[in-house]
């Protein structure tokens, strides 16, 4: 089975937000090990652009040299339309680079979902078939919203749409409104960073139930595993076998879909998978 993680960053300078490793550089070669070690076959970069300006560029070049392993999905600056919107006609002629993904986290950004700076954003990704992925638990009724009014562009829901902070059932508080979204074929969730949001140890089970539920409404083929690895409290090999080994109703060709094809398919990242 190809394991494909549907989140990794890496950086070249600045200090990390959140509970990320607080160490300035973090490489794409010291990522590659520890995916090695973790039985890890590729994944997706998203640029931690909030603390290094330049991590889109190295996010490019990591797949430049590295494609059957890294693919990226980065940003253009959403409060400089004309700019972007030229940037994004040949977005996909630039290495690995598959889409888009704003997290928002930053202060400034806290209203652009709401403001108008991110309208002109929708309608030209639907156009050029880019999907792109939000940290939208925030806003999960507009995101859908937005996915109606834009049925050809896929979106992706960072970390199961959970309440970022939270943990246990507290982190799905945002449940309600999270699962009615599945009725919306051109919306998917991203299952990354699921460890972070227990507070027991390894395997986690008290977030299991959740994260079933999450899998139940949405499906295999709109349910991607993935890490978020340099903020996790476990190893990265512990990441993988919570999914492969502790959740018995994911198996076969649904864990498979899971842990990688389906967002590989979701993406259009061609891998080998047969």
């Amino acid at each position: 089975m190809r394991i494909v993680d549907a989140q990794v960053h890496i950086w070249g300078s600045g200090t990390p937000s959140g509970e990320h490793r607080k160490v300035s550089v973090f490489t794409a070669e010291a990522l590659l090990a520890e995916m090695d070690a973790a039985g890890v076959d590729a994944a997706v970069i998203h640029p931690p652009v909030s603390w290094d300006p330049d991590s889109n560029a190295l996010a490019e070049d990591a797949a430049r040299r590295w494609p059957d392993r890294f693919a990226v999905l980065g940003q253009v600056p959403l409060d400089r339309p004309e700019e972007s919107r030229t940037l994004l006609e040949t977005w996909r002629e630039r290495p690995g680079q598959k889409g888009l993904r704003y997290p928002l986290v930053r202060p400034e950004q806290q209203t652009w979902h709401e403001d108008g700076t991110m309208d002109w954003l929708w309608p030209t990704a639907e156009r050029l078939g880019l999907p792109v992925a939000s940290m939208a638990w925030r806003f999960l009724p507009l995101f859908g919203a937005i996915a109606e009014r834009h049925p050809k562009l896929r979106l992706i829901i960072d970390h199961c749409g959970l309440v970022r902070s939270a943990k246990d059932e507290a982190a799905f508080a945002s449940l309600d409104a999270l699962l009615p979204l599945a009725r919306l074929p051109n919306i998917a969730v991203k299952a990354t960073g699921a460890p972070a949001y227990s507070s027991q140890p390894y395997p986690f089970r008290n977030i299991h139930d959740g994260l079933r539920r999450i899998y139940d409404a949405f499906g295999p083929h709109r349910f991607f595993w993935g890490t978020d690895i340099t903020r996790m409290p476990c190893g990265y090999r512990q990441c993988v076998t919570m999914f492969t080994e502790e959740l018995p109703w994911l198996s076969g060709r649904e864990l498979e879909l899971v842990m990688g094809r389906a967002l590989c398919e979701w993406i259009g990242w061609t891998l080998p998978f047969d």
